[in-house]
């Protein structure tokens, strides 16, 4: 299925997803990029694949006003300060979007998101790769079938050198960005934990360490879930290469664990000596693969703005508690 899209963004996680979306049927036909520099950088990568290099159109209003009619879709990747306007404009404009993650800078926004897209009557998908991801999916219909019993706890770690690749760019801004690493690459984490448990928070606890830089480099959150169930996560962005993350998930009746973007899923279940990985589960080759397949009704949205929500609401109480030194916050 051709998709004639529109590529809002044009900075190296957009270079990332191109050939995922050119093998999937994306015709790009704009890009909106007011970097020289990176749109010239993903000519490059276009001439790499094989494919025509698209226009440019730096301003998103005229892009619009130019190309709509003639756009099925846009994908945007940009800094997340942008991400509400952005895809508000592109949804009233009679475009389906797929929003890179996280997808606003807090509740109210996500809140704002979801209204749009009720009144547009368009699809709004958010590219975090674990609510995509068909393991995660399936993990989190195992927890909530009870097959394997009550859920007791659920333990998070995300480590990266995320200070030192980030240092002088947009992703330390805190007005451009919203947060630090927590909020960034730890965005993925909070979504998957949110996406396995498929609950709200009742109370969070957390603190916040900037180590030096104007946005959190490490983070403690310890949660308790509506159901009773206990969640601690553990970010630090500053510790040596190599490490990225685990989640494990505690029942009574076994145990779940898997990563943030949901790449592999292993079992151990009571009385098993050791952890199986779950087989037969297709893999997630990205976010736009199921962004098309969404579009086509092959499958309903596993990634609405409705998690954007959930997330938006576990950060902004993770920011209210850091602010208070760990003090528990209420999320109702």
């Amino acid at each position: 299925m051709t998709t004639r899209t529109a590529l809002i963004g044009a900075g190296n996680m957009a270079r990332h997803h191109l050939p995922l979306m050119i093998e999937t049927g994306a015709d790009i036909r704009v890009i909106c990029e007011p970097s020289a520099d990176n749109y010239k950088m993903t000519l490059g990568k276009f001439a790499e694949l094989g494919a025509p290099g698209p226009p440019n159109e730096p301003v998103l209003d005229d892009l619009i006003k130019k190309y709509a009619d003639e756009l099925d879709a846009v994908f945007i990747v940009t800094p997340h300060n942008l991400h509400h306007d952005q895809a508000k404009s592109c949804l009233e404009a009679g475009l389906d979007v797929l929003l890179e993650k996280p997808m606003v800078m807090n509740a109210a926004e996500a809140v704002s998101l979801m209204d749009c897209r009720d009144r547009a009557g368009k699809h709004l998908v958010v590219a975090f790769q674990g609510g995509l991801s068909p393991q995660i999916q399936h993990a989190a219909r195992l927890i909530a079938s009870g097959e394997l019993g009550e859920l007791r706890t659920v333990t998070g770690m995300i480590w990266q050198g995320w200070k030192r690749s980030t240092r002088g760019k947009w992703r330390q801004m805190p007005h451009v960005a919203g947060g630090g690493f927590l909020f960034d690459s730890g965005a993925h984490m909070l979504n998957t934990v949110c996406a396995l448990v498929g609950e709200e928070f009742e109370s969070v606890a957390a603190w916040l360490d900037n180590r030096g830089t104007p946005v959190d480099i490490d983070g403690v959150v310890m949660g308790r879930l509506k159901s009773g169930a206990l969640v601690t996560i553990n970010g630090c962005g500053d510790c040596i290469t190599g490490l990225h993350s685990e989640i494990y998930v505690n029942l009574t009746g076994g145990v779940i664990r898997t990563g943030i973007y949901g790449e592999r899923l292993l079992l151990r279940r009571e009385g098993e000596a050791a952890y199986s990985e779950v087989a037969g589960l297709p893999k997630m080759r990205g976010a736009w693969e199921q962004f098309t397949r969404v579009r086509a009704g092959e499958i309903e949205n596993p990634s609405p703005p409705e998690v954007g929500l959930r997330m938006a609401r576990l950060w902004d109480a993770i920011v209210e508690s850091a602010s208070k030194d760990g003090k528990p916050v209420r999320t109702d």
